[in-house]
């Protein structure tokens, strides 16, 4: 697979750059070769390519969104739970010794579980997203990692993401009860003597642990595209992926 796409890069360089006539043999030579090896078909070209890495990326995207939007999505996943935010670290702790632990774990159940509830809010700039990537952007994640169209994707629409996704959060936080579980939390913690009270930005906070996540998932299911046949669920897929 790597011959073929260093091959498709080779004709997609050459043809972006125009070359001259007097180099016109070499671009033939490569196209020759890049049909034989396509079994006679010449299907890999610059077109089929985009193409399959914007399929891969749909498939991807939606099939991250469905996983993290389930119950226990984020909360069920080692990886991507939320975890209390690291400024309030120590009252965690002090808490759980003082027998309160209850009380921290239902205040990161409702994170986790307004994350869950506001994923599917990506799943529209994930489309836009796909439908605007070029040629150029196919070269680059060719030349990429195993996780660079997913790269690419989170260069387009993290910031667009997070404006829109901040808001659902939020009202899904006040839907589950996260701001009254914090604020139970923290009124526990103030009957410990010495236990020094921290401010958090709770909105920010989940909103940007439920995109890190959301992502994290969106690099797994492009890696098993990659290297998984089975997870190759299209024709075109399987045409562009295929060892």
């Amino acid at each position: 697979m790597k011959d073929r796409f260093l091959l498709s890069f080779l004709v997609l360089v050459i043809c972006l750059l125009a070359v001259p006539a007097a180099q016109a043999s070499l671009r033939d030579r490569i196209k020759k070769e890049l049909k034989e090896r396509s079994g006679g078909s010449g299907e890999l070209d610059a077109k089929t390519i985009a193409e399959g890495l914007k399929e891969a990326l749909s498939v991807g995207a939606r099939n991250s969104v469905t996983k993290v939007s389930k119950v226990d999505g984020y909360f069920g996943d080692q990886l991507i739970r939320i975890a209390a935010p690291e400024k309030i670290a120590r009252i965690e702790k002090v808490m759980r010794k003082a027998g309160l632990g209850k009380h921290v774990d239902k205040f990161i159940l409702s994170m986790n579980r307004a994350a869950e509830k506001a994923a599917p809010q990506a799943l529209d700039f994930f489309v836009a997203a796909v439908k605007e990537m070029t040629i150029p952007d196919a070269v680059a994640i060719l030349r990429g990692n195993d996780t660079a169209a997913t790269s690419f994707l989170k260069s387009k629409t993290f910031d667009r993401i997070y404006g829109a996704f901040k808001p659902t959060v939020t009202a899904a936080m006040n839907d589950v009860g996260v701001t009254r579980s914090f604020k139970e939390m923290m009124d526990k913690a103030r009957t410990i003597p010495f236990l020094k009270q921290e401010a958090v930005d709770l909105d920010h906070y989940v909103t940007s642990k439920a995109l890190d996540g959301l992502f994290t998932i969106v690099g797994q299911e492009e890696q098993k595209i990659r290297k998984d046949p089975a997870a190759r669920v299209t024709d075109l897929l399987k045409k562009v992926f295929k060892k």
